[in-house]
């Protein structure tokens, strides 16, 4: 952990001078009153004026947007974390509907015992507007005190709730925040008690007095109508909930064209730097170890060149996933051929090798590519293999031109392959090593398949919380047809009784 001076990385990093290299990011503090506008129309051709064949177009983008706005297709925003938010938003406006619905039926049905009330309040005077009101207010001040529940089972459950979803979120009221509660007790309220309001106010006093109701099969319809609605709402829930758990086990289950179970790795420090094959010989001798390479791929992660051209082709307009490897890494990995081989100890001059993959070779339109010599930025190197397309990124992405290079001393990392059902005490084993081998440097591992795990993190919250919200959305439906069938029941005591005594 140090800290240097960019002149220094300029001289030691050979791709500097290339304007196509992107691997420095660039963040800008814009003078008060900068129309961001103008400024993009004067930067989007900048690389353009430092490299003729670029076709990079640059523009801004708002730091405090990068959170949830991430993903962007052809320079134009599509997306990212903000898709989660949308989703559960729909999902608890849903929820709050089902509540709402549950509330209009609830208070229809129990309007036989109000119809006295009303008769009586329209006999003395009371206009219905009076009356609408009053409801609308009942309706809210339900709202509210359901509210204040709301919040304190936030407050009790908030703690759980950052455990399932690996944030640090806290409940702090702000005026924003107030204004919004406000405003949704306002929604809640009028959706809630608009439908009884209206129902209940527009009894005829001289009809409601003699103990009738005006039209009870329309509004036995409007209530089945909306519990029908409600179980609508619930099952597009569970059966959203259902596609989310098929596609988590689609990825967990998808053939990726590798292998990734049983495999650690760790940075290359101190004396593994510098000890090329004799660190890895030493590494395969430890009982439990499969296999042992250098490389430096991670899953999802790893570097992107343009540096390619070859004869007949002298653009580089491809771009390919690199990888260095040393030997054993691409037959660890289960990675298949399907020209030629992978790197091996036979041929030393797989030192200047290169294997590309079935993606790369459509895309550069080589025929018969084994034994054919490309020109890497480092120099020639000869084509000794074609692998198989794998997924090396996620699963969202379409498999890429990949091509592995064999550059022991270049990579960052050590991968070993351990015995299955012996990963504890062989990783004890290696970790006794390692302290010996390397003095001062901890072993740091980690699991590749954790790392492909990782890379679904979001849709895996996903799928949890789906899982919970669809159950809350049931039992609230539930709990308003229980609601319904204990009322109707309540109405039908006479009847219960006559039956009972007969």
């Amino acid at each position: 952990e140090f800290l240097l001076s960019f002149e220094f990385y300029e001289k030691e990093l050979e791709t500097y001078p290339f304007w196509s290299n992107n691997y420095a990011k660039t963040y800008l503090i814009l003078k008060d009153g900068t129309n961001t506008n103008e400024f993009n129309s004067k930067i989007s051709g900048f690389l353009k004026s430092k490299q003729a064949d670029s076709n990079i177009t640059l523009f801004l983008k708002r730091y405090s947007d990068k959170y949830l706005y991430s993903n962007y297709e052809n320079g134009v925003q599509s997306g990212g974390r903000i898709a989660y938010v949308k989703l559960f938003s729909i999902i608890a406006v849903f929820i709050l509907f089902i509540a709402c619905i549950n509330f209009m039926n609830l208070s229809t049905a129990k309007a036989a015992s109000r119809i006295k009330e009303v008769g009586i309040k329209k006999a003395v005077g009371a206009h219905r507007r009076t009356l609408i009101f009053q409801y609308l207010g009942e309706s809210m001040l339900m709202t509210f005190l359901s509210l204040l529940l709301a919040v304190l089972m936030v407050d009790v459950f908030l703690s759980q709730f950052n455990l399932i979803t690996g944030k640090q979120l806290t409940l702090s009221f702000d005026s924003n925040l107030i204004l919004m509660l406000l405003g949704i007790i306002l929604i809640t309220g009028i959706v809630s008690g608009s439908y009884p309001a209206l129902y209940l106010s527009g009894f005829s006093p001289a009809t409601v007095l003699k103990g009738k109701l005006n039209s009870n099969l329309g509004d036995l319809w409007a209530r089945k109508g909306l519990v029908v609605l409600q179980f609508t709402l619930s099952i597009i829930l569970i059966v959203a909930v259902m596609v989310v758990y098929e596609q988590i086990e689609f990825v967990q289950n998808k053939n990726l064209g590798y292998t990734k179970d049983h495999i650690i790795y760790f940075e290359k420090e101190g004396r593994v730097t510098s000890g090329g094959e004799t660190f890895v010989s030493a590494v395969k001798q430890i009982p439990g170890v499969v296999s042992a390479a250098f490389t430096d791929y991670k899953i999802g992660n790893g570097g992107w060149t343009y540096g390619i051209s070859w004869e007949g082709n002298e653009l580089y307009n491809i771009q390919y996933h690199e990888i260095s490897v040393g030997y054993d890494a691409i037959d660890m990995l289960g990675i298949k051929m399907l020209e030629g081989r992978t790197f091996s100890r036979d041929f030393p001059s797989d030192s200047a090798g290169i294997i590309f993959s079935e993606a790369a070779i459509q895309a550069m339109g080589l025929k018969d590519p084994i034994g054919k010599v490309v020109q890497h930025y480092a120099g020639p190197r000869k084509i000794v293999g074609v692998a198989k397309n794998f997924h090396f990124e996620s699963l969202y992405n379409e498999v890429k031109p990949l091509f592995f290079k064999f550059d022991p001393s270049n990579t960052s990392s050590v991968m070993i392959k351990l015995e299955a059902g012996k990963e504890k005490e062989t990783i004890a084993k290696l970790q006794s090593f390692y302290k010996q081998y390397n003095p001062g440097f901890s072993f740091d591992y980690k699991f590749m398949d954790e790392d492909y795990q990782s890379l679904y993190a979001s849709e895996q919250r996903v799928a949890v919380l789906s899982k919970y919200f669809a159950a809350l959305a049931i039992l609230i439906s539930c709990l308003g047809l229980f609601g319904l069938a204990a009322f109707t029941a309540e109405r039908r005591m006479k009847e219960i009784g006559v039956r009972k005594v007969l």
